[in-house]
């Protein structure tokens, strides 16, 4: 299949694909295999993860450069249907690592756990946590880890974070939206092991707190901080739950 995908080369050096040979004089036909590493590389660059998979298929040169892990230091996601597809490499040379998932579903993942009936939370079982396995994945494979944004979110846990602050020592930018179950534990986690970090946004997450943000303004002052409609929300908890917490709290002072 491969061999009918042709590259035009003209004296100037200039590109372009072709299915068939060009009838002009001043440009000669040659097959697409017949470029360099660093070439094919650069063309690969400019596909997205599924065209990348389907054009490898096509002959093992091709599936080389599919598996070069140059190609894939940067990875985007726009749902987590997508981190269950075969068209991607995971490895030591990602640097930069983003799932945002902005469909109207996300917002059955963000109502409060308490609140869901049950065709929303048989909803939420079928992904639950495809996001959580695939960061843990990232963690053991992925070390050299330089940012990660998580967008829509909701069934990221403070552990999975943890987890990656720890094996990813060098992650400088941090950027949390709209992930529900991120509370204090992230930040305080933060303060632990987050050496590296330079940039650390919590926005929508309204399980967390106004004194968990002063912690880590006190603790890491060099960290740029920002937390859109985060502290002071309403938690992810029933209210009548909290009310009994705040009363048991209270009869302990006095005793």
């Amino acid at each position: 299949m491969c061999n009918s995908l042709l590259v035009s080369v003209s004296p100037l050096q200039h590109c372009c694909f072709s299915t068939r040979p060009r009838d002009c004089h001043c440009c000669r036909a040659m097959h697409i295999t017949q470029l360099n590493r660093e070439c094919l590389l650069h063309l690969f660059s400019f596909l997205d993860k599924n065209s990348r998979k389907n054009l490898a298929k096509t002959c093992h040169k091709l599936l080389e450069v599919f598996q070069d892990p140059l190609l894939w230091s940067l990875l985007n996601f726009h749902s987590p249907v997508e981190l269950k597809k075969d068209n991607f490499l995971l490895g030591p040379a990602l640097k930069h690592l983003s799932i945002c998932w902005y469909s109207e579903r996300v917002k059955v993942c963000n109502i409060e756990d308490w609140m869901k009936n049950s065709f929303q939370k048989d909803f939420c079982k079928r992904h639950e946590n495809t996001v959580s396995d695939f960061l843990l994945d990232v963690c053991n494979r992925c070390p050299n880890l330089l940012s990660l944004t998580l967008s829509g979110c909701g069934h990221v846990t403070d552990d999975c974070i943890l987890q990656l602050l720890k094996h990813c020592p060098n992650l400088k930018s941090l950027k949390l939206e709209n992930c529900v179950r991120i509370t204090d534990h992230t930040l305080q986690a933060v303060t632990l092991h987050g050496a590296s970090l330079q940039t650390l946004h919590v926005d929508f997450c309204r399980n967390v707190t106004q004194a968990g943000l002063e912690r880590v303004r006190e603790k890491c002052p060099s960290i740029m901080l920002r937390a859109e409609k985060s502290a002071n929300m309403i938690p992810d908890s029933k209210p009548e739950k909290k009310l009994m917490l705040q009363k048991a709290s209270r009869k302990l002072v006095q005793l």
